[in-house]
Formats: structure tokens, C-alpha cells, sequence
């Protein structure tokens, strides 16, 4: 999907039939940054740029912040991007606009691609990912769709993630709208890093605050955390669980019934994308400055029929850092 305007996710969004180049003219150095590995979506991405690369005879190192809280990290690892070593930047930014001033210095040199995560786009060459408003309307949406407004009111626990991440702000603006046209109540929203030790702490905090919820919604490590708690709570099929996007865990969730549903943004597919820009943007047969998958809402009755395929790595799948044209295998 393309928007009309790149780089603005309020504009329309329409198909497009994208070509992607049949291969490198020449084994381009990619500098990529992550905002962490600590779950199975970054996971995924990085499987589909590792398999991108690998098609179109690119060479890549991976550094990852360690966690959303790390800018100064991140900021650390982006100015080591500049160096000659490196012919392009794909970045998966912590944060909205704290990268700004040093993706400016970058990309006078270089081009700079977007990851994923939203970001400022002053100094963005291109920008590989779906609008984050729309990932969390669609989760709202499974909620809202199932108590519309007039109907018995239910309580819902919101973890939205990180304060200040790219892609926090506009999934919970999507989220909060959609649940507004309904009978749900947010009783309880907390905010975390994506890790998961840090998720099962906020799940069980709303818990014991807040004993009558309904939902539990939020990313993906919330909703992994929240099965095995409300099995131990013995709150399996009373309370429900959605999540805003997929990983392996709420892929599994969703096949046995453990959690209602989850958006999918088709993150291998995106992590595709990003290097197959990289590489026009640096060979000057960049077509499409901003695009990225239809977004697809995954439950019960339909994840037979849409797959893991574009959005999930193979199960066998380790993170590859450093990966060299030509080689079978990175490490």
C-alpha cells in the first residue's frame, strides 16, 4: 500500500503492483539499526531483511538500543552509521523526534531508510512501514465490534508500550478513537518497555488493581504474558486478550483459542521492503518513497487462510548481525 502524500499516514492509502529489483548492480554495506531483540516481531524483521539482502547480493551489521528507553544508545549507533563503511542506513528508531538532528547529519551523505516505527521523516530518504494509527484501530475495532455502543458496558486493561516510541502514540490514538464508538471503558493503562518480564509486572499489577476487566489489550508481549497469567488466575475465557500486532506466541495464541486477535503489519515483509529501498535509493530507481503491507486482522476463523508467510520468521530462525554478500550464512 502507498499513501498519497508520502511520509503523511493520514493521507489515502492505494494498492500498488511493486516490482522489486531483480538484483544489486553492486554489493552495497548496509548500517541497520534496531530498537531491540527482545521479542519475536524484531525477530521477523530482521528475518525478512536477512533473506532481502541475501536475494539482491547485499552485504548488512545489525546494532540493536537494547530497549525503547535507550536513545542516547541508539543515537550512538546512528553516528557510527555515518562512517565510510557503510553506503546507507536502515533505521528502526526508539523514538519519534530524539533522532532527528542526527539523521539530518547522516543524511547528508547517505541515504537514511525507516523501519517499522514511525519517526520524524525530516533527513528520511524513504520509509518502509504501515500507518501505526490503523494497527490500533484494528485492535480496537475487534472490541468495539463485539460491544457497540448501548450495549452492557465491559472494562478493558491497555498497555500501550513505551512512552515516547514512534509508533506508541498513533497505536493508541487508533486504539482510543475505535473504543470511543463503543460500550468499553478503559479502567487501567499502563506503559512499558516491550520486554516481557516487563509486560507480566503490568499485567499483573492491573490485575490485582482492577479485579473486574474484561479485556486485556496491548503489544504483543503483553498478550504472550497474559495467557500463562490468567491460566495460573484461572481466568482463561473470562477475561479476553487482544493484541496490537503478531508475533509467534500471539500467532500460536490466536491458533488455540488463547487470544480473540491481533492486526498483522506483515513485519518480515517489511523488513524486505526496507533493504530493497535501501538498494534503489542508493542505485537512483527509488519509485515509491513510502510504502508497506495491508494491514490484515488475524482471529481464530481466519488464520488458516492468512498464514504466517510475510509476517513471522521460521520457528528455526536466530538473529543474523553481520551478514556478507555471497555467504550462506551470517552471524
Amino acid at each position: 500500500m502507498v499513501p498519497a502524500i508520502p511520509f503523511d499516514d493520514e493521507s489515502p492509502l492505494s494498492p500498488v503492483d511493486y516490482r522489486p529489483l531483480d538484483r544489486a548492480s553492486r554489493d552495497w554495506h548496509l548500517c541497520i539499526l534496531y530498537p531491540h531483540l527482545k521479542d519475536a516481531y524484531w525477530l521477523s524483521v530482521n528475518y525478512g531483511m536477512v533473506e532481502e539482502a541475501r536475494r539482491l547480493g547485499l552485504s548488512f551489521e545489525v546494532f540493536e538500543a537494547g530497549g525503547y528507553p535507550n536513545l542516547s544508545r541508539q543515537i550512538d549507533q546512528l553516528r557510527a552509521c555515518g562512517s565510510d563503511a557503510f553506503d546507507a542506513v536502515i533505521l528502526g528508531a526508539v523514538s519519534y523526534q530524539g533522532l532527528t538532528s542526527t539523521v539530518l547529519d547522516i543524511a547528508a551523505t547517505k541515504p537514511v531508510i525507516a523501519a517499522v516505527n514511525d519517526i520524524d521523516d525530516r533527513g528520511i530518504t524513504a520509509k518502509a512501514a504501515v500507518p501505526w494509527r490503523e494497527m490500533g484501530a484494528a485492535a480496537g475495532r475487534v472490541i468495539a465490534e463485539r460491544h457497540p455502543a448501548g450495549s452492557p458496558p465491559v472494562n478493558v486493561a491497555w498497555f500501550p508500550g513505551p512512552k515516547g516510541a514512534g509508533w506508541v502514540t498513533f497505536v493508541e490514538d487508533g486504539f482510543r478513537a475505535e473504543l470511543a464508538r463503543s460500550s468499553a471503558r478503559l479502567v487501567a493503562t499502563k506503559y512499558g518497555d516491550t520486554g516481557l518480564e516487563e509486560q507480566v509486572l503490568l499485567v499483573e499489577e492491573a490485575l490485582d488493581e482492577q479485579p473486574d476487566i474484561d479485556y486485556l489489550a496491548g503489544s504483543g508481549p503483553m498478550a504472550e504474558a497474559a495467557v500463562s497469567i490468567l491460566r495460573a488466575r484461572g481466568l482463561t475465557g473470562r477475561v479476553q486478550i487482544v493484541s496490537t500486532y503478531i508475533s509467534h506466541a500471539v500467532y500460536r495464541g490466536i491458533m488455540r483459542g488463547r487470544i480473540l486477535a491481533a492486526p498483522t503489519d506483515f513485519a518480515a515483509m517489511q523488513g524486505r521492503l526496507s533493504v530493497e529501498m535501501a538498494a534503489r535509493a542508493l542505485e537512483g530507481s527509488l519509485v515509491h518513497s513510502h510504502a508497506g503491507p495491508r494491514i490484515t486482522t488475524v482471529t481464530p476463523d481466519s488464520i488458516a487462510t492468512i498464514g504466517a508467510e510475510g509476517s513471522l520468521a521460521p520457528a528455526s530462525f536466530v538473529p543474523i548481525f553481520t551478514l556478507r554478500a555471497g555467504t550462506d550464512s551470517g552471524n
